[in-house]
């Protein structure tokens, strides 16, 4: 885990306002769950993941019950959705912390950042082709990105997907001596996610696995068709990964993700989701489809500098305001006014030469330089020196300081 300096979160918060004002344009709200979820929450849409069985911040409270740190926070909105009984469709966008135990990496630490969308109650293709779009466009029309590819698949709905899963574990069960340890453990409990192996031997071995578009209804042909023509008429472009797959049974139809081609291979998946519409039912709600995806905040930012966009916000102040003599009693109290008037200010501290304090200013990036001396204060004025262009000053009345930074501003 690491600290977030000034420097960062000033990025961070930036990239978050962003994220808002984008996705707030489709009539997006915000939420934001606890950190702290009964264990059951994850439990029940997890099981047999290795973030429910290795990675997960787990602990017995004071009153016995079981709690964890939030690994992730689709579940979290699913029990917010169940519990306040929202209208649908919800539309909802989050920033997260989320907390696993794994291996620290570049780009995802054991306390990482996440943004978000979800939208619950409508099983409406065109909302799929909706929230695609909208994480595209933030990458590509916000942040700047260009060096990424979309990858789509369609996992059919839940008929499709058992037919698919018995073909497919019988096909694994004939190549298990091929594959990686890890992979082979899973064939009887989730077959679908050995299809997303990122190991070398095991992807050779199931080179010639079944397709699942063979498996698929005609339903489910036409939800996936449905939405690559609306990204089609949006200008994404995509491509169709076979092997693309959600191991978890209340995933359905769409998943996808979002891959920088700027980044090391490991760490280049930037964000992806796709449609769960057997979560809410499997939270014990009524069967309520669903759709959301999410973005590590770090591997954004790690994909931004590899391609030198989306900068960190320069941090500066409207004024600077330097005392020449006195008790700088002045000074405290002019600071506070232009605060208090909705203008940024800065000053230094414990005396410090004249000298010190403009090299402050410069340090802050003051747009100006407030000074007053002992004719300023004698005359009722301040010396107002621009720092945006050649230097000029003038001379203004203390009363009228803040209309006349006002018009400048």
């Amino acid at each position: 885990m690491r600290d977030l300096l000034p420097e960062d979160s000033a990025r961070v918060r930036a990239l978050g306002d962003a994220f808002a004002d984008h996705f707030g344009l489709a009539g997006y709200g915000q939420v934001s769950t606890p950190v702290l979820e009964s264990l059951e929450v994850f439990l029940r849409v997890g099981e047999g993941t290795d973030v429910v069985t290795k990675e997960m911040y787990v602990f017995t409270d004071r009153d016995g019950s079981e709690v964890a740190l939030r690994p992730e926070t689709t579940a979290s909105v699913a029990r917010a959705f169940l519990q306040h009984h929202p209208l649908p469709p919800w539309k909802v966008w989050y920033f997260s912390q989320h907390f696993r135990h794994e291996r620290p990496q570049k780009g995802r630490l054991r306390q990482h950042h996440q943004l978000g969308a979800e939208v619950i109650g409508s099983p409406d293709p065109d909302v799929d082709v909706e929230v695609i779009v909208g994480l595209w466009d933030f990458y590509t029309r916000v942040l700047g990105l260009s060096q990424i590819r979309l990858e789509l698949n369609s996992i059919g709905e839940p008929a499709s997907r058992v037919a698919y899963a018995e073909l497919l574990t019988d096909f694994l069960r004939g190549v298990a001596d091929q594959l990686d340890e890890t992979d082979a453990a899973k064939i009887d409990s989730h077959p679908l996610r050995v299809l997303d192996t990122k190991v070398a031997a095991s992807r050779a071995a199931i080179e010639d696995a079944p397709r699942f578009a063979d498996s698929m209804s005609a339903d489910a042909v036409a939800h996936f068709d449905r939405v690559q023509a609306g990204l089609r008429a949006a200008g994404v472009p995509y491509e169709v990964n076979e092997r693309l797959v959600r191991g978890l049974d209340y995933y359905t139809h769409t998943v996808f993700e979002v891959v920088s081609d700027a980044i090391d291979a490991s760490q280049s998946t930037i964000g992806g989701g796709g449609r769960y519409d057997g979560l809410i039912e499997a939270m014990g709600g009524d069967p309520t489809p669903g759709i959301g995806f999410g973005s590590g905040v770090e591997r954004m930012l790690l994909a931004c500098d590899a391609e030198g966009v989306f900068p960190a916000p320069v941090a500066a102040t409207d004024c600077f305001v330097v005392n020449f003599g006195g008790d700088g009693s002045d000074v405290r109290d002019l600071c506070l006014e232009l605060q208090r008037a909705g203008i940024s200010a800065q000053r230094a501290y414990d005396g410090r030469s004249a000298k010190a304090q403009m090299k402050a200013a410069d340090r802050a990036r003051a747009r100006f330089a407030i000074l007053s001396g002992d004719d300023e204060r004698a005359a009722g004025t301040v010396t107002v020196r621009d720092f945006s262009g050649d230097g000029q000053q003038s001379s203004v009345a203390r009363t009228d300081l803040i209309e006349h930074l006002r018009t400048l501003l």
